[in-house]
């Protein structure tokens, strides 16, 4: 039973550097066809994953801030005919900071959005530019102004731990953030990940990445000014005032089950993976065949769902309650997480015993990846 529904919108109607298919940029959808499709893949996930009422909604994917107002209202209204909506469900829509798309956030709150997440990413030009960004920062914060007009709840994102930054640079953006009053931040450090852009540039020698111990100790700053500031991490990346957390991401967090249609959606229910299309071209072509856009459904075996529910939940500042995944997967604690590294790192105030709970404290954060590596048996992982 689905508590979470993903929607995932994959077009952009303008050209940027961040669709994988140039099929993704468009200047005219067939937005019937579109509504007629959509509701087809959420009317079979219905069947499938029904029984519990909503209690989130996230539109995500290319640009689903320019998606017509009407089509979010009908996609919300079939929803809430087929799995009700729980009290104050929450209903996400990712937006770029454009003006484009900042001048429809009326009609999506009227069509029934509660919370937009913006991907502002800098409040920098000379950033915005090195990310690849489209916006500048004036663009970004009427966007942002915009928002919490439109909005009861508005979250944003910044990237931090960029060339050559420095603490007093990254505590002066982080506090004039901090300043505009949303109650939910979503702050990520830069990543050089293999096979991107970054990864490329590093190579031709275009920059040098911050090194580990100055990225650490942004990290540390952040978490004291956020804290500091009434929003504390509650996951790794993201911090909100108490009661404000993404409900959404929450359920992914705790490895809730949640289902998602759309091109290139992927959702988890009763102990199977789905995997839709990803090539809208395909997915339609699977709606016109079959009622649905899913490209593989895989079960999952319990060892594998306990490895992911360990490694999304150790993320969480509350972290995970370990006799409540061994009764959930049938699977001995001893077996879960391994207990010789569990107490060494416990030693070294890295990690928390609470009872039953496992917390990655304050100064294991800045270490969870290998960390991670180090409590989950590799042949749990594995499996």
């Amino acid at each position: 039973m689905a508590r979470a529904l993903y929607i995932h919108w994959p077009f952009c109607l303008a050209k940027c550097p961040y669709c994988d298919f140039n099929s993704h940029v468009r200047d005219r959808v067939d937005v019937e066809m579109w509504q007629n499709s959509l509701l087809s893949d959420l009317r079979h996930e219905a069947e499938l994953a029904g029984g519990e009422r909503l209690e989130s909604i996230f539109f995500g994917g290319g640009t689903p801030s320019l998606m017509p107002p009407q089509l979010v209202a009908k996609l919300l209204e079939e929803a809430e005919r087929l799995w009700g909506f729980a009290p104050g469900i929450e209903i996400t829509l990712e937006a770029n900071p454009s003006s484009v798309e900042a001048s429809k956030f009326k009609d999506l709150s009227a069509a029934g959005v509660n919370r937009v997440s913006l991907g502002l990413q800098s409040l920098d030009d000379e950033a915005l530019k090195f990310l690849g960004r489209l916006h500048d920062a004036t663009e970004g914060l009427n966007a942002l102004s915009t928002a919490q007009s439109a909005f009861s709840r508005v979250t944003f994102d910044l990237i931090y731990a960029l060339p050559g930054q420095t603490p007093d640079a990254w505590r002066a953006m982080l506090e004039r953030a901090l300043g505009f009053g949303t109650s939910h931040l979503s702050l990520y450090q830069l990543t050089i990940e293999p096979g991107t852009r970054f990864a490329t540039m590093v190579r031709q020698g275009n920059f040098t990445p911050l090194d580990d111990d100055a990225a650490a100790d942004l990290f540390t700053l952040t978490r004291e000014l956020t804290a500091a500031a009434g929003l504390p991490a509650y996951e790794i990346s993201n911090h909100a005032r108490p009661g404000e957390e993404s409900r959404h991401n929450l359920t992914y967090w705790r490895y809730g089950d949640y289902v998602g249609i759309g091109p290139g959606a992927h959702g988890r229910r009763g102990g199977k993976a789905t995997v839709r299309h990803k090539k809208p071209e395909n997915w339609l072509t699977a709606i016109e065949a079959r009622n649905h856009g899913i490209a593989e459904e895989r079960a999952l075996g319990l060892s594998e769902q306990a490895s992911e529910a360990l490694l999304m939940g150790l993320r969480l500042a509350e972290g995970i309650d370990l006799p409540v995944l061994s009764a959930r997967f049938g699977i001995a604690p001893e077996a879960l997480i391994d207990r010789r590294r569990l107490d060494f790192y416990a030693a070294q105030g890295l990690v928390s015993q609470q009872g039953g709970r496992i917390i990655v404290s304050e100064a294991g954060m800045p270490l969870l990846d290998a960390l991670l590596g180090e409590l989950v048996p590799a042949e749990l992982v594995s499996v």
